[in-house]
């Protein structure tokens, strides 16, 4: 552990007892970062599941009743992901500040945020006349191919925190 330097509030942040307690205590960094993953694989699993039908995949599923079996999971799942992401960011916050995957990976997560809402927001909107046995419109298939690309990335950022 590099003694934290940095802007005030990521010092105050690494030495916090939480920030501590996430570096000491044996198990608990661990069981932290496996509740992160948990709660990343059920989010990026619903939403590719959900991607892959606007790709196309078993036309024959509803889109409406897919995004009501799946979205209430990908959002239960960030109850999992964001505390977890703060904790373990906490423990090292002078240095993820500065690592280029950690700043990539904020990005393409804001990215991710704003395509998902988008889509919600305008084409989701006229699902009824796409909703079963057709093709989505391009405005789906194209937020579809954006969403997986961007949750590889996240998922490829946050891997590669340990290495940068």
């Amino acid at each position: 552990m590099h003694p934290p330097t940095g802007p005030a509030w990521l010092v105050w942040l690494e030495t916090t007892g939480l920030a501590v307690a996430m570096r000491q205590w044996l198990w608990l960094y661990p069981i932290v970062e496996i509740l992160h993953i948990i709660g990343l694989a059920v989010l990026v699993g619903a939403a590719a599941l959900f991607d892959l039908r606007l790709l196309g995949v078993s036309r024959t599923l509803p889109v409406t009743a897919l995004a009501s079996h799946l979205l209430p999971w990908a959002r239960a799942s960030l109850l999992l992901i964001v505390p977890s992401g703060l904790m373990m960011f906490t423990a090292h916050a002078t240095e993820m500040a500065s690592n280029p995957a950690f700043q990539l990976k904020l990005v393409l997560l804001a990215a991710a945020a704003l395509n998902a809402a988008a889509f919600h927001l305008r084409t989701f909107r006229t699902v009824a006349a796409w909703d079963h046995g057709v093709s989505a419109p391009s405005g789906a298939r194209v937020a579809a191919i954006l969403s997986l690309l961007l949750w590889s990335g996240v998922i490829t950022c946050g891997r590669l925190l340990a290495y940068l």
